[in-house]
C-alpha cells in the first residue's frame, strides 16, 4: 500500500461511565506477534482487571479483537472499528475495565469502549507511514555545498557524506521527487553529479 497512517506512539487514556472505569492503551505494532505481545502486557499490569479487551489492524491487511467476556458484539468489535474508521494501521488497542457494579447495556458498553479507544489515540497522536527512495550523490568537493542544499530543499534526510576522491552523499528523498530532483541536480552541475536511486524504505512522520 501506499502512505498510511499510524500512532506516532504510546498513548493511554482514561473514561469513566456509571462507576465503571474504561483505561484505553494504544501502541503501535508491526506485526501480530507485536500486537499479541503487547496485550499480554497489559494483561499482566492489569490482571486484577474485569476485562481487558483488545483489538489490532494492519497495514497487512490482518485483523483481530476479542471482547474478553464482555456480551458479544459491544467491545472488542466497536474498539476495532474506532481505527477502522480513522483510517489508522499498524495499531493494536487493550481497553482494560474495572467494573464499577452498574451495567451499561449493550449500547452503554459500545459507547465507553469506544471513547476509551479513541482518547487512547488522540493521546498517542498520529504519524504518516510514507514510502522514501534511498539515493545516492557522487559530486565534487567544489559541488558538494550546493548539492547538500538542492537535498534539503527536497526534503531529504538522513544525508550522510564520505570523502574520497569525490564525494559521496546518501540520502533519503520523499518518493516520487527523484525525476525532480536528478533534472534539477543536472543544472546546478552542469551535468558533473552523478545520481541513483537505490531501493526504498517506509518510515513514520508526525502529523
Amino acid at each position: 500500500m501506499g502512505d498510511y497512517i499510524i500512532p506516532a506512539g504510546y498513548g493511554e487514556a482514561e473514561h469513566v461511565d456509571k462507576k465503571s472505569r474504561f483505561i484505553g492503551q494504544v501502541q503501535h505494532v508491526e506485526s501480530e506477534s507485536e500486537a499479541m505481545a503487547f496485550v499480554e502486557s497489559v494483561r499482566k499490569k492489569h490482571a486484577d482487571a474485569t476485562h481487558n479487551v483488545w483489538a489490532y489492524v494492519l497495514a497487512s491487511g490482518a485483523m483481530r479483537w476479542s471482547d474478553d467476556g464482555e456480551p458479544g458484539g459491544t467491545s472488542g468489535q466497536p474498539t476495532l472499528n474506532v481505527f477502522r474508521s480513522a483510517g489508522v494501521f499498524d495499531v493494536c488497542c487493550v481497553v482494560t475495565r474495572y467494573f464499577g457494579g452498574v451495567l451499561l447495556g449493550s449500547g452503554g458498553l459500545v459507547r465507553a469502549y469506544s471513547k476509551a479507544a479513541s482518547l487512547a489515540l488522540e493521546a498517542a497522536g498520529l504519524a504518516r507511514m510514507a514510502e522514501w527512495r534511498r539515493v545516492r550523490v557522487l559530486c565534487s568537493y567544489a559541488q558538494y555545498e550546493r548539492v547538500r542544499r538542492l537535498l534539503g530543499d527536497f526534503g531529504a534526510e538522513d544525508q550522510e557524506a564520505s570523502f574520497g576522491a569525490d564525494v559521496e552523499i546518501g540520502a533519503l528523498l520523499p518518493a516520487g521527487s527523484g525525476g525532480s530532483f536528478s533534472a534539477r541536480l543536472a543544472d546546478l552541475t552542469a551535468g558533473g553529479a552523478m545520481f541513483e536511486e537505490e531501493g526504498s524504505v517506509f518510515r513514520p512522520q508526525k502529523i
